[in-house]
């Protein structure tokens, strides 16, 4: 049986491959979804699922879902990198005030990304 670390790298590995694959974005999306669910049903504070997670469902232009497990992390303590920039990536996409989002991105300068994340994608143009 593989350990929730082993599985978060798998994630990881499954994320970079949805960019490849974007013929199969949906299916790739409904993996990585089902995958960490799986994730936290067994350990609800794992803030690299809950980051992976909010990662996956900003992907999806699903803001609000996203929003709830990052502020989850962030609630639990989190101090990695990609939790704050993807925080500010939400945050820029549900139309927030720029201060709102500038101070997430402040914040992620001074901190370090943990291996097991993602940021979430984020495409200016779409703006």
């Amino acid at each position: 049986m593989s350990t929730i670390k082993q599985r978060l790298e798998n994630v990881k590995k499954l994320q970079a491959k949805r960019w490849e694959n974007e013929d199969h974005w949906d299916t790739l999306n409904d993996l990585l979804i089902r995958e960490l669910d799986e994730i936290l049903l067994i350990e609800p504070d794992n803030t690299p699922a809950l980051i992976n997670i909010g990662a996956v469902y900003s992907d999806m232009g699903e803001n609000e879902k996203a929003l709830e497990y990052l502020n989850t992390a962030l609630n639990l303590g989190s101090e990695d990198k990609n939790l704050f920039v993807n925080l500010s990536i939400v945050l820029v996409y549900m139309g927030k005030h720029q201060e709102e989002y500038l101070e997430y991105l402040e914040e992620a300068e001074d901190k370090t990304e943990d291996p097991l994340t993602f940021k979430a994608h984020f495409d200016p143009q779409s703006l």
